[in-house]
């Protein structure tokens, strides 16, 4: 498994000065001989790479410098820059950025930092005085470099960027050598004795896997280690250990770091959560600096890592910082990745961004959700001796657990009478939080010193919950005999909490990734103040992407929806008034029942009920005869129902009814005129609607289509996989609302297809709302978020995506190493497991009665070396398990 910490950086640097370039330059020149020469690389010119060790004082540092080849023969100036790599790793982890800046016009620079890989010396942390004054030695090498640019004489143009050890070290150099000139730091850390002792919590598992992964206690310098083997003894973090920690961290230089910074930071990461990258852009900024933050879906916890659209943005910032491109597009102020179903081909999460302007914070827009004790407002529990059992919200350096923490899989256990739990009321719209929600509370134990963990739960209506992103605050109480009040600050999240769950916040004595009182406890907990602070940013919108080639969505109708609204518009019936609660809704069906024919007991579709939210993309399923064509057709008004209701945008359906004009739809294919051309059957389609052409975007739409010459052919030289594109650009004139999609891939490629799904995520992303009836389950699962189940007219199960592929039984556990049978045979014999068998990678276990969280505890403490828990479970599986049999 690729050690979590190995594309991570960590702070150790310290100033340096322009007076001693000349002998720093004599040392470094000194220093070695180049190891290699012109290594090509694909792309549209080769990048030459030239490797050597160079001489610092008390180490030798491997380095490799790549230069890509733009025909001048070297004698044009270009920027540097620099890359740093994560904790555990070397220069190797970073070559491919660095080939890819190279082609893009850059002199790039990696090396290996002291302890790790080819390099001599010892681990630092980032010390000023030992690898962040390597950095500048490797920038006054740069400024001696022919085919670098220079500002002025000995100072280079150079930007800094790394993940995690390495993006720390971009913001140590920016802080302490003035000729950086613009910085990208990934995934890293502002204060590392914040992120290590949070509120004076001691971070015990992070921490051993850091050492670990550094080689062990002998590799770093002498104080580091014995401050590690202090506190952990101790379980405290000491003054001197804070001191050491803070001074080798960014937040020691902050008000020196006054250069452009694109700050990236993952929402999954227990090590160095969303916080770390507020403090250090409000900083920067505050020093009035441009800053862009970007939240990316994986961190050290495992999870997407999005690095090729990441690397893109780094190279855009560096083009407009750097090069001075004006044009360069560096992307908007803040975007954060939102995560909307699982991949079936893959097992990866589906991801979408949104983004606005500015960085709102982490307390932006707050909303105050009223909560309730279970056992009443005050609260008991105990820490119990030793610890132990720790309950557990995140298993660091178990990659794969947290990504499926959104989809219902994360891995959690509280134990009984450890903890105090609040829940919200049935939420009665979806909450998209993004920040740190906050709670008051009044605490009191038998001992002074109490320790605390904070943690809101997801809570569904069947009793399912799950940890955002598995994070939890850890809080240390002094004085807490005489009893305090406190507000406490729950992790940063950005997750939308569904119309119908609830929010649970649970307060905890123990945490499996953190060290507690060992001594037994009695702990009181009084909610103050009524709930919690939620923190929403309703100015997010979807982020701005090169859209394929439907482009704007996917709305309005087929010529024959078109005409049957023309021609019911004389014999409209009176409708029910509309409702002012369901003005919001894009589509809540009630009751909806039609029979086959005149038949008095033979029904199409039976006692349908389920409701549909704005920015959902719903997919509807069922085998041959579930119901699914009649019920859209009743949807939009071809045919009347025998009983129920249909209301959108609290409008009640009938023929011809205004409110279709806010719905779209490709139902039962397109009627197009064979003999006139795509782009006449557009236009006259838009004309029998009535509405103004300025409201058709049919450019847009004809440029969705991707047809070319073929929009002035005739249509009856169409093949079919051009009738359906011309049919779904048809479907998209107007921008309607609600989109509805019958069979929307039939006679598409698969790139088609691929595409297509891209822009039905994109269109709901936008507020808007689609429901697509689809055969392809693969495509439903990887594009909706909701779905909707139906056999013989009726439903089956409604619900998000994820809960209902989550609802499996079984779980794909992923270990490092082989899996000998003596483990099988421990797994199988533990409490409510059914079966465990060998798997590729790992164990397949089908639950019976257990729960993951429960299975993943007894795991940790028999040793097994996890690298991921997952679902073994397809939407295919859950569709055949809900309908009992083959479609």
């Amino acid at each position: 498994m690729e050690n979590p910490l190995r594309r991570r950086p960590r702070p150790h640097l310290r100033g340096r000065r322009l007076a001693a370039v000349i002998a720093a330059l004599a040392v470094l020149v000194g220093g070695g001989v180049w190891a290699g020469v012109a290594a090509a690389s694909d792309g549209p010119a080769p990048v030459h790479r030239s490797d050597r060790m160079l001489s610092m004082p008390g180490a030798r540092i491997d380095t490799s410098y790549f230069v890509g080849d733009d025909g001048s023969g070297g004698n044009t100036r270009r920027p540097a820059v620099l890359i740093g790599h994560g904790f555990g790793g070397s220069k190797k982890d970073v070559q491919g950025q660095a080939e890819e800046l190279a082609r893009n016009g850059y002199a790039v620079l990696t090396w290996s930092a002291r302890g790790f890989g080819r390099s001599g010396g010892r681990i630092g942390l980032n010390d000023p005085e030992g690898e962040v004054k390597d950095v500048s030695r490797l920038i006054d090498w740069l400024a001696a470099r022919d085919e670098v640019a220079l500002d002025k004489d000995g100072d280079p143009r150079v930007g800094v960027t790394g993940v995690s050890y390495g993006g720390a070290i971009s913001l140590l150099a920016a802080g302490h050598d003035p000729r950086v000139d613009a910085i990208a730091p990934q995934l890293t850390y502002w204060n590392l004795a914040q992120a290590l002792f949070p509120d004076g919590v001691f971070k015990k598992l992070w921490a051993g896997i850091f050492v670990t992964t550094g080689g062990g206690c002998a590799r770093f310098e002498p104080e580091l280690c014995e401050l590690y083997e202090r506190v952990a003894v101790s379980g405290k973090p000491d003054d001197a250990a804070r001191t050491t920690l803070e001074e080798r961290s960014p937040s020691a230089v902050a008000d020196r770091i006054k250069v452009p910074a694109l700050i990236v930071q993952g929402q999954s990461d227990s090590l160095f959560p969303l916080d770390q990258a507020d403090r250090m852009a409000r900083a920067i900024s505050g020093n009035g600096a441009p800053v862009a933050v970007d939240w990316v879906s994986g961190g050290h916890d495992g999870g997407d890592q999005e690095a090729a659209r990441v690397h893109t943005r780094i190279t855009s910032w560096f083009d407009r910082h750097l090069k001075k491109d004006e044009a360069a597009d560096t992307g908007p102020g803040f975007r954060v990745t939102r995560t909307g179903g699982v991949d079936s081909t893959n097992g990866a999460a589906s991801l979408r961004g949104a983004a606005a302007d500015r960085y709102p914070g982490l307390r932006g827009d707050v909303r105050a959700v009223p909560l309730t004790g279970r056992r009443g407002p005050t609260q008991t529990f105990a820490n119990p001796a030793g610890a132990n059992p720790p309950a557990i919200s995140s298993v660091p350096g178990v990659g794969a657990l947290s990504q499926f923490s959104g989809l219902g899989l994360g891995v959690s256990l509280d134990f009984p009478g450890q903890y105090a739990q609040y829940d919200s009321a049935p939420l009665d719209t979806g909450v998209q939080v993004t920040g740190s929600p906050t709670v008051k509370v009044t605490v009191k134990a038998d001992r002074d010193d109490m320790v605390l963990f904070a943690k809101v739960y997801d809570a569904s209506a069947n009793g399912r919950q799950i940890l955002p992103h598995q994070l939890v605050t850890p809080v240390r109480i002094t004085g807490a005999k005489a009893g305090r009040t406190v507000e406490l600050t729950l992790p940063a999240i950005d997750h939308k909490f569904q119309a119908g769950h609830r929010m649970r916040l649970l307060l905890t004595a123990t945490d499996l990734g953190y060290a507690s009182p060992a001594e037994p406890a009695k702990y009181s907990v009084t909610l103050d103040g009524g709930g919690l602070g939620v923190p929403t940013a309703p100015q997010l919108t979807t982020a701005s992407a090169g859209l394929a080639w439907w482009v704007w969505g996917l709305p309005l109708a087929s010529a024959l929806v078109a005409a049957a609204l023309l021609l019911s518009a004389r014999r409209r019936t009176s409708a029910p008034a509309p409702d002012p609660a369901l003005a919001e809704v894009p589509l809540q069906i009630t009751s909806l029942s039609k029979r086959y024919g005149k038949s008095g007991d033979r029904f199409a579709v039976r006692d349908l009920s389920f409701r549909v939210e704005k920015g959902q993309v719903l997919g509807l399923l069922g085998p041959n005869g579930a119901g699914k064509t009649t019920t859209l057709r009743m949807l939009m008004g071809l045919i009347s129902p025998d009983g129920g209701e249909i209301r959108v945008f609290g409008h009640a359906i009938r023929p011809g009814a205004p409110v279709l004009s806010r719905v779209g739809a490709f139902v039962e294919g397109a009627g197009f005129l064979p003999h006139l051309s795509g782009r006449a059957n557009l236009d006259l389609y838009w004309q029998a609607t009535g509405r103004p052409a300025a409201d058709a975007h049919i450019d847009e739409a004809l440029e969705i289509a991707g047809l070319g010459d073929a929009l002035q052919r005739a249509v009856r030289t169409y093949s079919q996989g051009m009738r359906q594109r011309l049919a779904i650009a048809q479907a998209m004139l107007g921008m309607p609302d609600l989109l509805i999609l019958d069979e929307p891939t039939n006679g598409l490629d698969p790139p088609q297809i691929r595409e297509m799904r891209d822009v039905m995520i994109r269109y709901a992303a936008g507020g808007r709302t689609v429901i697509v009836s689809s055969h392809l389950l693969s495509e439903v699962e990887q594009s909706c978020t909701d779905l909707v189940v139906m056999d013989r007219g009726k439903l089956v199960q409604a619900g998000p995506v994820a809960e209902i592929i989550g609802s499996g039984d079984t779980l794909l556990v992923t270990v490092e190493g082989e899996v000998s049978e003596a483990l099988v045979d421990k797994v199988t014999a533990l409490p409510g497991i059914g079966t465990a068998v060998r798997a590729e990678g790992g164990l397949l276990v089908r639950l019976d009665g257990a729960r993951p969280a429960e299975l993943v505890a007894e795991l940790v403490r028999m040793d097994v070396p996890l690298t991921g828990v997952g679902p073994h479970r397809r939407l295919e599986d859950a569709f055949l398990t809900l309908i009992g049999g083959p479609a």
